[in-house]
């Protein structure tokens, strides 16, 4: 028996709204919840300040005597360029790399995220991302929280945010100026100068697309480590944009065929020599900590890059030499042994010896600008600047100053003077007991004061300086900057003070015009981001010789390399005019040798750190001469004038 109450399952034809409606409210939910999230977001984003993305930190920028670039300094290696300054290939390179869509997105490309995840899915674990450069953009300009969901959703609502505000040329050139492309590189104009050595705006199709090959992985694949990786990105790359339609067969074919040098592995950076230390210090000088602290600098510099090479290279490899000589070892030759165990090894001297210094200044004589400046014998191991800092006993390089005090108070070159010992009745009180000797050991009779000069004759030089007043004397020195307050002892008239190559250099360039001390510098000229003038070096001359003296005893030192202490300077290759002054210290610890052409006014300095004997017969004229020489002939001081004196 059936009953007539038995439950019967509803018609499919009630089930099919119902459940669309059910559909349809949790879509509208869904919506909903999506448009409250991202609205949330998209308010989140609003409160950030989007002119932050284009404050980017950046060196400033160092430039030598010609305007092109010699170093950086401070911030990131970072130099921030317009879009119009940016191959169109490395552009179109970076947009089939990072986001093919890119022109047809507002921001977020769902296509990409779909293509992105179903690849991953496919092929497993997270190999392709879906983010546009917009996105990265926004990530990279700021901080979002870390990988999760809502550091996604706020980057998409930043990307959204960028693209409504800013335009998609902007956009590009926001970002590849800030992106990272490797060892301490930091914008495209960077990476292209480092890598390539040519400005973001001439990169070739080959080099663009290298670069844009770099972005995912710039430190493993950056051609100063792995050349062949990034040649392999590249060729991806390349593939890529003749895929898209952006590149011609022919250009795609030619492009891969290109060869790619290594980069030399010298980035250019701050600190990275004695000049770029000299720059910075001189910066801090002659601006406010506000100014140092603001937007990146261009400064530019009385450098001269060539001389600068010219000078570091001889400091190094004369040194080498020096130390090679027999001569010098026989100086230093000492072994030391433990008089507790036969078994201890001993020592050459050369094992225990520190490293022989030298250092190098040379000046224009028509501004004063610094053109080379060179502390020491090895900036990566010591940048302590000898040129500028150690203060080192001036011998024989004081005595032409003395000599030209002397001429001033009518001294002539013909003037008698006698090579004799001195006697207690020449000195004045209190020094009764002064005994100087000539460098070789002997004495002369009368000779003309000249060759008191040209052959360096000490026991002449204390004669010269007691006739033209030792109170004189200092006060000349003095107002040549060499030193303060130095005691007017008949031993000034040989050098027995302190002083630094720098101030020496400086001095003898009263020389090398007629009279007046050049206001040394290294800077030329700052200006701001907006090429406002922040600074300029005034090029100031200070009469500090009598002009006439200043000139007789120019022509005396033209002596010093044609017949007297520095008489080896022809063999050393000298061949233009030149006047100049050997100095060397007690028991042969400063080797020195000042002297100028009518263009260049050059000193050099030779010695060990800690005082101590060079070696035996360590003269100017054998230990700094020759560097000096070095420096007046090459081919970088030929700018220079060099007619006579």
């Amino acid at each position: 028996m059936h009953s007539k109450n038995r439950h019967r399952p509803p018609s499919s034809k009630k089930r099919g709204p119902a459940r669309l409606v059910i559909a349809l409210k949790f879509l509208t939910a869904s919506l909903l919840l999506w448009a409250l999230i991202g609205g949330f977001y998209y308010l989140w984003a609003l409160t950030f300040d989007l002119t932050k993305i284009g404050q980017m930190s950046q060196r400033s920028v160092i430039y030598d005597r010609t305007g092109a670039l010699y170093s950086l300094a401070g911030g990131e290696n970072r130099q921030v360029v317009p879009f119009d300054q940016v191959s169109n290939y490395f552009v179109n390179a970076l947009i089939s790399r990072e986001d093919a869509r890119f022109y047809e997105h507002h921001g977020v490309d769902p296509i990409g995220i779909a293509r992105a995840a179903a690849r991953n899915l496919l092929l497993g674990g997270m190999r392709q991302g879906g983010s546009t450069i917009t996105q990265q953009l926004a990530r990279n300009s700021f901080s979002l929280g870390g990988h999760n969901l809502h550091r996604k959703l706020l980057e998409a609502a930043m990307a959204f945010r960028i693209e409504t505000e800013l335009s998609k040329e902007k956009i590009l050139e926001l970002y590849m100026n800030r992106i990272y492309f490797g060892p301490g590189l930091y914008g495209v104009e960077s990476a292209s100068q480092a890598y390539f050595h040519v400005p973001a705006s001439k990169m070739t199709l080959s080099q663009g697309a290298l670069l844009a090959g770099l972005i995912r992985s710039p430190n493993r694949l950056s051609p100063f480590n792995n050349l062949p990786g990034a040649i392999k990105q590249r060729d991806v790359v390349l593939n890529r944009m003749q895929e898209l339609g952006l590149i011609t067969t022919k250009e795609h074919q030619q492009a891969l065929q290109e060869k790619i040098p290594p980069p030399s592995n010298r980035l250019v950076n701050s600190h990275n020599s004695w000049a770029v230390d000299a720059v910075l210090h001189e910066l801090t000088q002659v601006l406010p900590p506000e100014k140092l602290d603001g937007s990146p600098l261009q400064i530019m510099t009385t450098i001269d890059a060539g001389l600068q090479q010219t000078a570091e290279k001889s400091v190094t490899t004369r040194l080498a030499e020096i130390e090679k000589r027999e001569d010098f070892q026989e100086s230093h030759r000492h072994h030391t042994s433990s008089s507790s165990s036969k078994k201890s090894k001993k020592k050459s001297f050369s094992e225990k010896l520190p490293p022989l210094q030298g250092a190098v200044i040379a000046i224009d004589n028509a501004s004063g600008g610094i053109v080379a400046i060179v502390g020491g014998r090895d900036y990566k191991t010591s940048k302590y600047n000898r040129a500028t800092t150690a203060e080192r006993q001036v011998g024989s390089a004081a005595k032409p100053f003395v000599y030209e005090e002397a001429l001033r108070k009518g001294m002539t070159p013909e003037s008698i003077v006698n090579d004799a010992e001195l006697t207690p009745a020449e000195l004045p009180e209190g020094f009764k007991n002064y005994d100087p000797k000539n460098s070789d050991g002997t004495f002369g009779g009368w000779r003309p004061a000249r060759e008191g000069l040209i052959h360096s004759r000490n026991t002449m030089s204390v004669r010269v300086g007691l006739g033209a007043g030792l109170q004189n004397i200092v006060t000349t020195l003095e107002h040549l900057g060499l030193a303060e307050n130095i005691p007017p002892y008949p031993a000034i008239c040989l050098g027995s003070f302190e002083s630094t190559l720098k101030k020496l250099a400086t001095s003898y360039t009263a020389l090398a015009t007629g009279g007046e001390k050049l206001q040394t510098h290294i800077i030329e000229q700052v200006t701001d981001a907006d090429g406002k003038i922040l600074f300029l070096a005034t090029r100031g001359r200070v009469p500090v010789l009598d002009p006439t003296a200043a000139r007789t005893t120019t022509a005396i030192l033209t002596q010093v390399l044609t017949e007297g202490t520095a008489k080896k300077a022809s063999s050393l290759g000298l061949r233009k005019p030149a006047a100049g002054k050997t100095g060397t210290t007690d028991h042969f610890n400063d080797a020195w040798f000042l002297g100028y052409t009518q263009g260049l006014t050059c000193g050099v300095w030779v010695g060990f750190d800690q005082p101590q004997t060079i070696m035996r017969g360590g003269y100017g004229a054998e230990l700094a001469l020759p560097i000096w020489v070095d420096v007046i002939e090459s081919p970088a001081a030929n700018k220079y004038p060099a007619g006579a004196l």
